[in-house]
């Protein structure tokens, strides 16, 4: 079975480093699970503060800044109630008060492509853009983020989200895979981002993936 991944890059996924390749290709009973430190953790000017505290209530960014930050990433494949191939992706950031999480769950959408859900509950959808990165790395680029709560569904403005930038490559002179994240607003600049490095290790979850990194509620807006 293909990945989620594999899907959405088509014949690009050739393109990536070997090392990348064995990164995505998760299905079926193999997962990842990545352990390493954040170099630095940012956010943008005070303004931004209510809604990454908002946003920390559901793991979906965090207001906390720090550097040289313990982190680890599961990356889990498993199929999910609306019977949809799902890999998680619950980033967790051992900062030295208190920790914090980012969790997503990605699916791939015949229609969409790649799309991620994010949070506990799924209240946000996002269209994701996938390319092979001239090193063999990859970038992932965010689109139309969709709300739906309750009988509420819509699309969201872009001048209350703004675009994610996901940039990720391995590094053979550290044996690590690099990241880079920022998330910036059009009108207000830049509102949160991460850089670091991980090594990862892989995993057979032929007997289940656990709860605790699944969202409490799931939903259909691909």
């Amino acid at each position: 079975m293909s990945g989620v991944f594999e899907r959405a890059l088509g014949t690009d996924f050739a393109n990536l480093h070997p090392r990348v390749q064995e990164r995505l290709a998760l299905s079926g009973t193999r997962g990842m699970i990545g352990h390493g430190v954040m170099d630095r953790i940012w956010r943008g000017r005070n303004f931004t503060l209510p809604f990454l505290w908002l946003g920390s209530t559901w793991h979906i960014l965090f207001p906390d800044c720090g550097r040289n930050v313990p982190f680890t990433i599961e990356n889990y494949p498993y199929v999910d109630g609306h019977g949809r191939e799902t890999v998680s992706f619950v980033r967790t950031f051992e900062f030295p008060r208190r920790r914090r999480r980012f969790d997503a769950q990605m699916v791939y959408s015949p229609g969409r492509g790649l799309v991620d859900y994010l949070g506990t509950h799924q209240h946000l959808a996002v269209d994701l853009a996938v390319s092979a990165r001239p090193d063999g790395g990859f970038r992932i680029r965010s689109g139309e983020f969709r709300l739906q709560e309750g009988p509420v569904r819509t699309g969201v403005p872009r001048m209350l989200t703004g675009t994610a930038t996901v940039d990720e490559w391995f590094d053979p002179g550290s044996g690590q895979f690099r990241i880079e994240v920022a998330v910036v607003n059009p009108r207000f600049g830049p509102v949160f981002g991460y850089e670091g490095g991980f090594t990862a290790r892989y995993v057979d979850v032929g007997g289940g993936v656990s709860g605790a990194v699944k969202p409490l509620r799931e939903k259909v807006m691909d």
